[in-house]
């Protein structure tokens, strides 16, 4: 479902798929070949939610944004790279997010965490607010901590799962 919200439209690249139980309300736009799939909310009532290209935000996923203020003049939006895979049961509330990060099933990142490019965040890991995850490291935990540097095979893995969702995707739409 995709609904406006006061005077912001949902902008979904032609080429996104969007699955019909998805609500997608007010200031987002979503690039090209990415998917929202099953139950996922993305909610930019109150700021912004910019999503890259072949990103994936999986099943019962929330995404949402806090408000501007006078202490904080452009609130915390949420932003997304590309090549990004949000696993599962995944929480995001106004966070950046760079280009070819996996989020695994049922994380949460809270409001002005940076997470830099090419990152794995294990399952069921929480990031506070306010930190910021450094380039080529896997990270688990509550509180996530830096585990080891990403392998090849998994800085490889990173491009192949938004590549596989990006595929997956396009079988829906048969």
């Amino acid at each position: 479902m995709i609904r406006p919200f006061q005077h912001h439209t949902p902008q979904i690249h032609p080429s996104a798929w969007l699955d019909e139980t998805a609500v997608i309300i007010g200031d987002v736009q979503i690039g090209a070949d990415s998917s929202v799939w099953v139950h996922a909310v993305l909610r930019g009532d109150v700021n912004c939610i910019r999503i890259g290209n072949r990103t994936n935000i999986q099943d019962l996923s929330m995404l949402h944004v806090s408000h501007k203020t006078a202490a904080k003049p452009n609130g915390s939006p949420l932003i997304i790279g590309d090549d990004v895979t949000i696993g599962h049961h995944v929480m995001l509330h106004g966070c950046t997010i760079g280009n070819r990060v996996l989020v695994g099933m049922g994380s949460t990142i809270l409001d002005d965490v940076i997470i830099e490019d090419d990152v794995i965040i294990g399952a069921a890991s929480f990031v506070p607010s306010r930190k910021r995850l450094e380039s080529g490291y896997l990270y688990l935990g509550s509180p996530a901590q830096k585990v080891r540097p990403l392998t090849d095979e998994e800085r490889e893995f990173l491009k192949y799962s938004a590549n596989n969702y990006v595929q997956l995707a396009n079988e829906y739409r048969v």
